[in-house]
């Protein structure tokens, strides 16, 4: 794969990462922290830990190890060999080859093998431990960026605290496993958006972002890249206009910092499913309603004439940059209270997320104890649970006495036994890739995430005013 210079990460991991439908950005952007993801499972040596920790795959390796300044760390700080970096380029760069000619979007694989395969290959090719060496450094990289620090401090927020945590500031919340982004004013849920997230072998990342400028008619440079020799009327290096149907990114993108980005482009079928590569994805109206929306929470002046006179000129790429910076926190949790109700989400990243112990310290944060639940919802949560874990068992962990409490004081054996026959009985088997398990929790009512507000579909249909908590 030949080495790209004198280009930011920023660019670098987009244009890398992009498919036919794919995220770019083709300008610097600042990035804040972002914490690394949970581990998947207990990984037999510590490289596959620090490979299941920070979501590193060979796409992901392959963004990084084009630019210069990682580059330079990883000889001096893993005393990689130049050689030993070409190689990893070259083993990266052909996985991100493959998943071109493949199509990745028609064969979205498993984001825990994606990690495993790139832990495998990076140990193949440098050994064990400068390939543990390598993961520390993606995840420093992660974690901190490599952009230069801003004057503009105003986005500068800590993570909101415990498991399904509600804003009190001005803030984007983008929860991965539920596809759903909230905007918050002062603590207040004022919109919600269905959105599309990054396939598996292309991850969102998790932690604290933010969003400093909002980018009309964003052009598109293809990278050189074996793949992009294979695209019709694509040629390396020849800028791609906005509004062309070769440019991936549609009409508006709002850099989030490396290596992400929140943009239109998407169709509705796209929005609730994988349909990126690191970013959020919008349809086009819904981008265009949240880049208004976005302007306004920042105290930056943006009407709906202004946004139509910006994407008129389709040759013209216009950047509005914002009053003050937005923090966007990007979450994922699987289990989320939400008034009355426990949602429980598809891992789509293989986190193992969907655990007991999870279950119950979101249950803690709310107030709530396992045994607060009647038999019934026990049951049902826990089968929920089961099924939408990275490995299902056969027997549903309900059925283990372990794991569930002891009956609440004064509850008869018939009692339970009715209680768990209803559950059973209400119980209804998963669609195939079901991506959601809602349950009823008599002890959650008035308690936890507020529920979606003037929630966009996508749809082009005015969205329907939800109820707001009280």
């Amino acid at each position: 794969m030949k080495t790209i210079r004198n280009l930011s990460l920023g660019l670098i991991v987009t244009l890398l990462l992009v498919i036919a439908a794919g995220c770019v950005t083709e300008t610097p952007s600042n990035s804040n922290s972002s914490s690394p993801s949970p581990s998947v499972s207990p990984s037999p040596t510590a490289t596959e830990r620090s490979a299941v920790d920070v979501p590193v795959t060979l796409p992901v390796l392959d963004a990084l190890l084009s630019d210069e300044a990682f580059r330079a760390k990883a000889k001096s700080q893993v005393a990689l060999s130049d050689a030993e970096i070409a190689q990893l380029q070259k083993i990266a760069g052909e996985e991100v080859s493959k998943l071109r000619q493949a199509n990745a979007e028609d064969q979205i694989g498993s984001a825990e093998e994606s990690r495993q395969h790139a832990a495998e290959a990076i140990r193949g090719a440098v050994g064990e431990e400068k390939a543990k060496q390598l993961f520390a450094l993606a995840q420093e990289y992660w974690v901190k960026g490599s952009d230069e620090p801003t004057a503009d401090k105003s986005a500068d927020t800590a993570k909101a605290a415990g498991p399904n945590a509600v804003p009190k500031d001005t803030r984007v919340v983008v929860n991965i496993p539920a596809y759903r982004m909230d905007v918050f004013r002062e603590g207040e849920l004022v919109k919600s958006y269905k959105i599309g997230i990054g396939y598996p072998e292309f991850p969102l990342p998790t932690g604290m972002r933010k969003a400093q400028s909002i980018i009309f008619n964003p052009t598109w440079t293809p990278p050189d890249e074996p793949w992009v020799a294979k695209m019709k009327n694509v040629s390396v290096g020849e800028k791609v206009e906005a509004g062309s149907k070769l440019n991936p990114l549609g009409p508006i993108k709002i850099p989030i910092g490396l290596p992400s980005l929140i943009h239109g482009g998407k169709s509705v079928a796209k929005l609730g499913t994988f349909a990126s590569h690191g970013c959020v994805g919008l349809t086009t109206p819904q981008v265009q309603d949240f880049a208004k929306l976005l302007a306004q929470t920042s105290g930056t002046e943006l009407s709906d004439v202004n946004i139509q006179a910006n994407l008129k000129d389709k040759t013209q790429t216009k950047t509005v940059k914002l009053g003050h910076a937005v923090p966007v926190e990007l979450r994922y949790e699987t289990i989320v209270a939400e008034d009355g109700k426990l949602h429980i989400y598809k891992d789509v990243y293989d986190q193992n997320s969907n655990t007991e112990e999870n279950l119950r310290a979101v249950l803690q944060a709310n107030g709530v104890g396992m045994e607060d639940l009647t038999e019934a919802e026990r049951t049902q949560v826990l089968s929920a649970l089961n099924a939408m874990s990275v490995h299902p068992q056969n027997e549903p962990a309900a059925k283990s006495p372990a794991t569930v409490p002891p009956p609440t004081s004064g509850a008869s054996p018939s009692t339970n036994k009715t209680e768990k026959k209803a559950a059973v009985a209400k119980a209804k088997p998963l669609a195939k890739n079901q991506k959601e398990v809602v349950i009823e929790i008599a002890a959650l009512k008035g308690k936890g995430y507020p529920v979606a507000v003037n929630l966009d579909t996508g749809a082009g249909k005015p969205p329907a005013l939800l109820a707001k908590k009280v």
